[in-house]
């Protein structure tokens, strides 16, 4: 099956299932949502929405939570993974922020990647989310169904996104990032299917027999 036949069929059931996919990280502005895009790395969603609000509560600009101060964020998000690391990168970046950029978060790559915490993917799910500037951020789900939908070789994360800008076109990279990571946890999880038992896997390749052995992000 070619690239382009894939692309078809992968977005038309992914809009089936998810026409209209909201951002899963819950925030009340453009900073406060890169706050929690930091504060997601190595955690669930689910665990940074609980704790969330209450740091939100206090601080939902970067002035303000550059005065917070690294301890007192750090109270707010103890039970998170990497929390002392994170309140460390969330009080130095609002600093940046405040200082070099007067409040406003930088809508492009090399500035926000210039953030402490904020690698490539962080960068790019900002870039996509609070401007809705095309980018196609790969995590561990999308790395994953990439490689069981025969989309890249699983090399690694960065080869993974070149294959998926190449073969989508841009105007669904920002909305298939979502429905693809959805899709992940719900169906092609890593347990739950192997590459022969969703519905996508089995409809991309009708005729496989072996479970496919991914390469990790």
């Amino acid at each position: 099956m070619k690239a382009s036949d894939k692309s078809d069929i992968i977005i038309d059931i992914l809009e089936s299932l998810y026409p209209n996919p909201s951002i899963p990280l819950n925030h009340l502005n453009d900073f406060t949502f890169l706050v929690a895009v930091v504060l997601s790395a190595q955690s669930t969603d689910k665990k940074v929405n609980e704790l969330t609000p209450s740091l939100f509560k206090e601080a939902s600009d970067p002035f303000k939570m550059f005065q917070l101060g690294e301890m007192r964020i750090y109270s707010h998000i103890k039970q998170l993974g990497l929390s002392k690391r994170k309140a460390k990168y969330i009080a130095r970046l609002s600093e940046i922020i405040y200082t070099n950029f007067q409040c406003k978060i930088p809508s492009n790559l090399i500035d926000l990647e210039s953030l402490p915490g904020v690698g490539h993917k962080t960068a790019s799910v900002v870039m996509a989310q609070a401007f809705g500037i095309p980018t196609f951020p790969v995590d561990t789900h999308i790395h994953r169904l990439s490689q069981r939908w025969g989309l890249t070789n699983g090399k690694n994360v960065v080869q993974t996104e070149k294959d998926l800008k190449r073969i989508f076109p841009k105007s669904k990279w920002n909305k298939l990032h979502l429905q693809m990571i959805f899709y992940g946890r719900e169906y092609c999880t890593s347990k739950g299917c192997d590459g022969t038992t969703c519905k996508l896997c089995k409809t991309l390749f009708p005729n496989r027999s072996k479970g496919i052995i991914c390469k990790k992000a």
